[in-house]
């Protein structure tokens, strides 16, 4: 199985990309984590709500062409589920006996295209504040890791 994390953002910095190397690095064969890029598109800074709409619309057609293959999609968005690491350990062990790969999205500074969002199996808030992109690939990269700990009975989890 492969978690991906595909996030819709500009170059991050070189601390974002260690973290999240950090992470991937720990994770077992039997459930990769890796990481997808998707440029986003440009939005003129006067641009109205079609305008936005159209440019998440395209944007989903990037993301859609950057998923693995019969992948499950779970998006990541401050208006998803709350979940405890304990529930997304949860579900990540119903990932890993379901066979399929997996794709936690990260939209761009607008957010994720709602059809995308409707699309998806799951949509998971991280948290309720609005994270910075690179943090939030950094949190969904620990997270994963915490969650893959914890169903593990690694000790890196406490309650």
């Amino acid at each position: 199985m492969r978690v991906v994390i595909v996030c819709v953002s500009k170059r991050q910095p070189a601390w974002v990309a260690d973290a999240f190397r950090e992470y991937a690095k720990r994770m077992p064969r039997e459930a990769r984590l890796e990481l997808i890029e998707v440029k986003p598109l440009h939005r003129p800074a006067n641009a109205g709500s079609a305008a936005i709409a159209a440019v998440l619309a395209k944007e989903a057609e990037r993301i859609r062409a950057a998923l693995p293959k019969g992948c499950l999609l779970v998006a990541l968005d401050e208006r998803g589920k709350a979940v405890t690491t304990r529930e997304l350990a949860a579900h990540l062990s119903r990932w890993l006996e379901s066979g399929r790969h997996v794709a936690l999205v990260i939209g761009s500074a607008d957010g994720l295209d709602a059809a995308l969002r409707q699309s998806a199996s799951l949509t998971l808030s991280l948290s309720r504040l609005t994270l910075p992109h690179g943090l939030a690939r950094v949190v969904a990269a620990e997270q994963v890791y915490r969650a893959w700990s914890l169903r593990s009975g690694h000790p890196y989890h406490r309650d």
